[in-house]
């Protein structure tokens, strides 16, 4: 999972304060999934953010738009930001086997080191899940209950507009790591093992490059409004896979999707309203008046 913030400004840019508003609403976002959505592993850069998990369902649509939404209001407000805070819909990819699963790891923890940010992947001053990799799966962060803030908005601590990231309306909420599915066989000391392998290995590639770091200071320093004048964009990839065949298969399964939805949805629009839809898809809009019936 993939999303960047507007214009690729640095609206996340790590803070003590932002990092423990972000983990709140990580936390509270897999907690409101109610087990449906399982998370692996994360690290937040100051402009977008990567999410490696499992999702049962149509949960993950749910997840995303709880955490997005959140973070916008909540980070919005701490950095003084009052437009919109994302750049567009989030990207998600398929992770297809477990080769390629650890390969997604390995690339979200290389964050802030491969871009030159820092020389160590444990120097990224932003939320990242490495602790919980190496160390305790269970991470405790403050939610701050803006529904607890409005009942209380009569007294005079809550006045209108200040209170918002108060110790009165905080609320204690774990975040929790789930291993690898492909780890989970792995005794734990195995798994903390696996980690730095995949950790020296980045930072070795980022060693030989030999060049200059920004260092985490400087990275703190920077001002959340910042626009940076490149940006780097890529194609998103239809899925992450070890092997072209298991591309292919993907490939041909999504093309029989799209092609079951635009029939489905074709005879939708003709007023078939009895028509199946394939699994997880969402028929599309049709205006009262405005539908021709099937003769």
């Amino acid at each position: 999972m993939t999303s960047r913030c507007f214009q690729g400004r640095l609206l996340l840019r790590p803070s003590a304060e932002v990092n423990e508003v972000v983990g709140g609403v990580l936390a509270r976002a897999v907690q409101q999934s109610a087990g449906n959505v399982r998370l692996h592993a994360f690290t937040f850069a100051s402009n977008h953010f990567h999410l490696l998990v499992w999702a049962r369902g149509a949960a993950l649509a749910g997840f995303m738009q709880y955490l997005r939404a959140n973070l916008s209001r909540k980070v919005g407000r701490l950095v003084d930001w009052s437009g919109g805070f994302w750049e567009r819909r989030y990207s998600a990819v398929p992770v297809l086997d477990d080769e390629a699963l650890v390969g997604r790891l390995r690339y979200v923890l290389a964050h802030g080191v491969k871009e030159g940010l820092v020389e160590r992947s444990a120097e990224w001053p932003g939320l990242t899940c490495l602790p919980q990799l190496l160390g305790p799966a269970r991470r405790l962060f403050q939610w701050f209950s803006w529904t607890r803030r409005w009942r209380k908005r009569g007294s005079e601590d809550m006045a209108a507009g200040e209170g918002r990231f108060a110790e009165e309306i905080a609320e204690p909420v774990e975040l929790v790591v789930e291993p690898l599915p492909c780890w989970k066989g792995l005794r734990e000391e195995e798994r903390h093992r696996a980690v730095r392998g995949l950790v020296e290995a980045v930072e070795s590639e980022a060693r030989a490059r030999d060049k200059p770091v920004l260092g985490a200071r400087a990275v703190r320093a920077q001002h959340p409004h910042t626009r940076p004048e490149h940006l780097k964009r890529s194609p998103r990839p239809l899925g992450h896979a070890s092997t072209r065949q298991a591309l292919r298969e993907l490939r041909e399964q999504y093309r029989a999707f799209v092609a079951a939805f635009r029939e489905a949805a074709a005879r939708w629009r003709w007023g078939d309203f009895s028509v199946s839809f394939p699994v997880y898809s969402f028929p599309p809009r049709v205006v009262p008046g405005c539908v021709a019936r099937l003769v």
